[in-house]
């Protein structure tokens, strides 16, 4: 009776934890893309299922990580407040967290500044790279990209700092808003794949097709969007690709906001395959991406901070460097920036 006990508490907290960590979700008109229920992958691609994720947890073999700290690591500049009218520059901070400012305006993407991605402040991928960027160091923050809702790419506790310190406008793919909403953040303005926003008079924001998956608890498995971003501005349109498996739909962004001019794009968490290819891409199909969007410049994203897959720190850097010859696709330290005229 006791063993009854113990296990019926066990299955209460357990459940009880996936229904606290879960987010609201999406309802509204079917597409190609929402069946009313859940969104999809197109061509019908998925994330694994629930099987094959504790089937990896339990045979895994992590790639080697050293954790860094702040003395040993550093930090870049502080940047300036705002750019010139003749240039952009887009600051790596870590992760996938980039500052881009183009045209008066200061835009972040998925920014983490957390020690671990995790509901959890005591389990959890582990940050293992301060950020490149103090937070206090950040200058004025017109804009938030949030490509979706995994805990590497939506820190609540990060994006109600940025709220309470610069009250900024969030840009999500559909749902996502509703978390936003639920923890305090209002100004949202969700967008459906190909929909946009309008930041200034010249520069709008779209979110574009990227295959993945969301989820944050037990019972929300796909029920908020996953995107990518592209932002069009009289100095060049930049392409923030999220998390993304591969797919055809990359040429199609590529020929809809062409010529894009510079690309972020991921490169790490991708060990082993047979599990992490539907949902992130390894470093020669980042190149492939790079290619497909025939972007006149690519920045590596999504190596380097949190050990997330079996690719251990260096992988996905050597994997590049081996790859890219004399390709333009280049990795920034965290810290450091790229001015683009």
């Amino acid at each position: 009776m006791i063993i009854l006990y113990v296990l019926g508490a066990f299955l209460l907290l357990f459940f009880g934890i996936g229904w606290w960590t879960s987010a609201p979700g999406y309802s509204g008109p079917k597409t190609d893309h929402f069946n009313g229920s859940k969104f999809l992958n197109g061509e019908g691609y998925e994330a694994q299922k629930f099987g094959d994720i504790i089937k990896w947890a339990t045979t895994r073999t992590p790639g080697e990580w050293t954790e860094i700290g702040e003395d040993e690591a550093g930090y870049g500049s502080k940047p300036i407040a705002n750019v010139s009218d003749s240039i952009q520059v887009i600051t790596f901070i870590n992760h996938s967290t980039f500052l881009v400012q183009t045209d008066g305006l200061n835009i972040i993407t998925d920014p983490v500044y957390g020690k671990r991605v995790s509901p959890f402040s005591f389990a959890g991928p582990k940050r293992m790279r301060p950020p490149g960027i103090k937070f206090e160091d950040l200058p004025e923050i017109h804009a938030v990209l949030l490509s979706h809702n995994h805990y590497d790419h939506l820190d609540i506790s990060t994006l109600k700092r940025i709220q309470q310190v610069f009250d900024p406008v969030f840009i999500t793919p559909l749902g996502i808003d509703l978390y936003l909403n639920k923890n305090g953040i209002t100004n949202t303005v969700p967008l459906d794949w190909w929909e946009g926003t309008q930041l200034s008079d010249s520069v709008k924001v779209d979110a574009v097709e990227a295959q993945h998956f969301s989820s944050r608890g037990m019972f929300d498995r796909d029920k908020t969007l996953w995107a990518g971003f592209v932002i069009q501005s009289p100095k060049g349109n930049i392409y923030f690709a999220g998390d993304t498996g591969y797919n055809t739909f990359f040429k199609e962004i590529g020929e809809r906001y062409a010529p894009i001019k510079t690309s972020i794009i991921p490169i790490g968490a991708y060990i082993p395959r047979w599990i992490m290819s539907p949902v992130h891409v390894d470093p020669q199909e980042a190149i492939q991406i790079h290619q497909d969007v025939n972007s006149e410049l690519s920045i590596a994203m999504h190596f380097g901070t949190f050990p997330l897959a079996d690719d251990g720190y260096d992988d996905p850097i050597k994997q590049l460097n081996e790859l890219v010859g004399d390709i333009p696709f280049i990795m920034l330290k965290e810290g450091e920036r790229i001015v683009r005229e």
